[in-house]
């Protein structure tokens, strides 16, 4: 059965490669996007990540894979190929939910071919193209993280903007996902499942660092940006919830902090009863074991340097 939730029994997974990992040029979309924190940009680094990132990225992430294939997961990655961005992250890339595969229109226009280093391992997939323009980004975003970088007049989001908990889709209102794309993929989903938006917590930028659902009926929340349950929309309101502890941050390489210490907090689930969590996260380790779930604690040293940890860097195609 293809993927419809985050926590069924996992049998098939692809999971990202580091190679050719880059930051990219500074266009419209990277300003207003990934720097719009940043009213000075002049220390920004472009280019290569160093050649260490990337090999120590990549054994961190063969790693993950001999952990899956251990738990009888069959695990595929993408296309090794030169990038704009990265092949890091596929979670970014693909959106599935049961018949559904779509490459989402993302808003970098430096990752517009994103999907070509996945197409070949996925059933047949919807390619949608983001329209780029520059009335799509909005300038005024830059050092008012309440401002968002996009506007609405074209649908435009990461696949990482979305969890699914089978016929209910959460969908991050934020700088990589727009409420027209919320829309146009409500419209794409039919009635497999209704997209329900979050507004107004959190801009930068995907919901996997404030939310995972756990099973049916638990989540863990990041108390730091989810200050109550009321600002879920109403079908998650009545789930029972972890209140994750504050992530032990594990560093970044120096010149290169691309996310916050609560991307720890990304976990992958195998199952209803195990994740993969970041191995020195230990007190969230114990609260999630007094919910009677595993942790398998592997490495993603660059986590942060990379602004991907376990959720990030797999996208989950099978699920019983």
């Amino acid at each position: 059965m293809k993927s419809q939730n985050e926590w069924g029994k996992l049998k098939k997974v692809i999971v990202g490669v580091a190679d050719y990992a880059t930051i990219p040029e500074m266009d419209l979309s990277v300003r207003t996007i990934n720097y719009a924190d940043k009213k000075d940009i002049s220390d920004v680094l472009v280019g290569p990540y160093p050649q260490q990132v990337i090999n120590e990225a990549n054994e961190d992430l063969e790693t993950l894979v001999k952990f899956l294939l251990g738990e009888g997961v069959e695990v595929v990655r993408p296309k090794r190929i030169p990038t704009e961005y990265y092949n890091f992250c596929p979670r970014d890339v693909i959106f599935t939910h049961k018949d559904l595969t779509i490459a989402t229109p993302m808003p970098l226009e430096c990752r517009k071919n994103a999907w070509k280093s996945l197409i070949d391992r996925l059933d047949s997939t919807i390619i949608v193209p983001c329209k780029y323009q520059k009335e799509l980004y909005n300038e005024n975003c830059v050092s008012d993280k309440n401002t968002l970088a996009l506007t609405e007049v074209t649908p435009a989001f990461d696949a990482a903007n979305i969890i699914r908990a089978n016929d209910d889709v959460l969908y991050l209102v934020s700088n990589s996902g727009n409420v027209y794309g919320a829309n146009l993929l409500q419209e794409m989903l039919g009635n497999r499942a209704k997209v329900h938006l979050l507004q107004g917590v959190y801009s930068y930028m995907h919901i996997d660092t404030t939310i995972a659902f756990l099973r049916e009926g638990l989540m863990l929340l990041n108390p730091a940006r989810i200050k109550s349950v009321d600002v879920l929309p109403e079908p998650f309101r009545n789930w029972d919830v972890i209140w994750c502890p504050e992530p032990v941050d594990i560093g970044y390489y120096p010149g290169y902090n691309n996310a916050s210490e609560w991307v720890n907090m990304n976990l992958f689930s195998v199952n209803p009863n195990l994740v993969v969590l970041e191995e020195n996260q230990h007190p969230t380790r114990k609260k999630l074991e007094k919910y009677g779930i595993e942790c398998a604690m592997l490495p993603m040293r660059h986590g942060r340097t990379l602004s991907g940890i376990f959720h990030c860097v797999t996208l989950d195609l099978e699920r019983e």
